[in-house]
C-alpha cells in the first residue's frame, strides 16, 4: 500500500547496486550550512551538496534537512530548499517533522524496557495480555515486534483508505484501526516470513499501556524522551494534529486509495510532476491518529541524531537486552540477507547502518547510525515519496552512501518491491 508509516528500507530495487555519485545543479535549491561555512566544514560536504541539490531538483522534492556526524571525517549539518511550495522560506534545523514510523523504534524500546524489568518476555503470546487478537494464543510479543506475526495490516485496506482520503481529519481510536485488521484473515502462520504490518505495533502499544497502566506517550516521556534529554521530541494527543514551530508545510503525490498498490505515480503524472504541471497536495495538518505507535511521533533532526546512536549503541537497554535486539535482525528477503534485515523494532540497512525510517503523508524521515566507525546520518524532508516512487529521504540517502561506503548495494523495499528507481545523479552499476 501507499503512503502508510511503512518502511522503505533504504531505496527501492533489491540488488542495485550504486557505485560512487557526481552531480551539480542550477536549480537554485541550494544549501545553508550549520557546520561552521564552507570554510570550517569537512571536505565531504563540498561533494554531497551539489549531489543532494540534484536529487532534490530531479525528483520535486521541495526541502530538507540533513545531518552528518562522523568522528573521523567531521561533523556536518545543512539544510535544502524551501519550507513551502511557492515560497523562498529556507528550511530551518530546527525545524519539527512528523518521523512515522520511526516511532516503531520507540515502542519496541519500552516492550523490550519491560522485559528488562520482569514484567514481560518476548516469548509471551500476546493473548496474554490482548485476548481478543485473532489466533493471539500463537503469536509472540518478539513475532509484532519483528513483523513476522501474519496479521493483517489495517493500512492495506481499500475502505480505510478511503476514509483518510475523504475525511483526513478524522480522529481513529486503536480499537477501531484493529477492527479494520482483524476483519481480514491471517496472511500467513505466526513466524513464517516477514511482512510489514502497521497492526503488530498498534498491538504493542495497547501491550504497553496495559502492563504499565500508563499512557503510550507517558512511557514514551518517562522512558526514552526524559532520559535522553530529547526535548523537542514527543508523541501527542490522537485529538492533537498540529505540530509545533518552527515546522515546513509537507506535501504527498497521490491519494491514499491511489498509493495502496505502489506508491509511483503513472508515469503521466510522473512527467506531468517533474514538468511542474502537477504538484502535490499539502498534508501537513491531516490527522495522524491513524498511526499513533506505529508513527504518530514528532522530532526534530538533532533529537534524531542523538536518540538513534542510543537505539543502536544501547543508550536505552541493558547490554543483554542491547543484544537480544541487535541479534533479533533477520533478513528481509532470505535469498538477499546482505541486502536488509529486521528485528525487534529495528533495520539493518545493507551491511553498516542501523536504525529506521519513517514515511507518512507530508514527511519522510531517515535515521541509521553505523556502531563500527561512529557515523550517523539522519535525513529529513516535506514530502513523502517522490513521483518515481521512493521515499524522498531514502533518495538523497542513496546519493549519500557512496561517499562513506564507496560501491554499495541498495537496500530494497519491502513495503513496495515495485518502485522503480527514480531519478539520480548516481551511475548505477552490477555487483558489488
Amino acid at each position: 500500500m501507499g503512503y502508510r508509516t511503512g518502511i522503505a528500507v533504504l531505496v527501492t530495487t533489491l540488488g542495485l547496486v550504486v557505485a560512487g555519485c557526481s552531480g551539480s545543479s542550477d536549480s537554485g535549491i541550494g544549501g545553508t550550512s550549520s557546520s561552521g561555512g564552507v570554510r570550517g566544514e569537512p571536505a565531504y560536504a563540498a561533494a554531497l551538496r551539489p549531489v543532494i541539490t540534484q536529487l532534490m531538483k530531479d525528483n520535486v522534492i521541495p526541502g530538507a534537512v540533513v545531518v552528518v556526524k562522523s568522528p573521523m571525517r567531521g561533523d556536518w549539518t545543512e539544510t535544502f530548499g524551501t519550507r513551502a511550495l511557492g515560497t523562498t522560506e529556507p528550511m530551518v534545523v530546527d525545524d519539527y517533522f512528523r518521523i512515522a514510523s520511526n516511532t516503531k523504534t520507540m515502542t519496541a524500546t519500552v516492550i523490550l524496557q519491560l522485559v528488562q524489568e520482569g514484567k514481560l518476555a518476548l516469548e509471551d503470546p500476546v493473548a496474554k495480555y490482548l485476548p481478543d487478537v485473532p489466533n493471539g494464543e500463537n503469536i509472540s510479543i518478539a513475532q509484532l515486534a519483528e513483523m513476522r506475526s501474519g496479521l493483517y495490516s489495517y493500512t492495506a485496506d481499500r475502505e480505510f483508505n478511503a476514509s483518510l482520503d475523504n475525511d483526513p481529519n478524522r480522529v481513529w481510536t486503536p480499537e477501531e484501526l484493529l477492527a479494520i485488521a482483524f476483519a481480514h484473515p491471517a496472511q500467513f502462520p505466526p513466524g513464517e516470513r516477514f511482512d510489514y504490518c502497521n497492526t503488530n505495533f498498534v498491538l504493542l502499544g495497547l501491550v504497553i499501556e496495559k502492563i504499565t497502566k500508563l499512557s503510550a506517550a507517558e512511557n514514551f516521556q518517562k522512558r526514552i524522551f526524559e532520559p535522553l534529554a530529547l526535548k523537542h521530541t514527543s508523541l501527542p494527543a490522537a485529538s492533537d494534529a498540529s505540530i509545533p514551530d518552527p515546522h515546513p508545510r509537507g506535501y504527498a503525490f497521490g491519494t491514499n486509495v491511489s498509493t495502496i498498490d505502489t506508491f509511483a505515480l503513472p508515469p503521466a503524472e510522473q512527467a506531468a510532476a517533474l514538468a511542474g504541471t502537477l504538484e502535490p497536495t499539502d498534508a501537513t495538518d491531516e490527522s495522524p491518529s491513524w498511526t499513533w505507535t506505529a508513527g504518530g511521533a514528532i522530532s526534530t533532526v538533532d533529537d534524531m541524531v542523538t536518540y538513534v546512536k542510543a537505539v543502536v549503541g544501547g543508550g536505552l537497554l541493558d547490554a543483554k537486552t542491547q543484544l537480544v535486539r541487535m541479534d533479533s535482525i533477520q533478513a528481509i528477503d532470505p535469498a538477499k540477507p546482505e541486502v536488509a534485515g529486521y528485528g525487534l523494532g529495528i533495520v539493518r540497512f545493507g551491511q553498516h547502518l542501523f536504525g529506521h525510517d519513517g514515511q507518512i503523508p507530508g514527511f519522510m524521515t531517515f535515521m541509521g547510525h553505523d556502531p563500527d566507525s561512529d557515523l550517523t546520518i539522519v535525513v529529513a524532508t516535506n514530502l513523502a515519496t517522490v513521483p518515481a516512487g521512493e521515499g524522498s529521504a531514502l533518495v538523497l540517502v542513496k546519493g549519500m552512501l557512496p561517499t562513506f561506503y564507496g560501491a554499495f548495494a541498495v537496500p530494497g523495499d519491502p513495503a513496495n518491491p515495485g518502485v522503480k528507481a527514480s531519478p539520480s545523479s548516481a551511475p548505477a552499476t552490477t555487483g558489488r
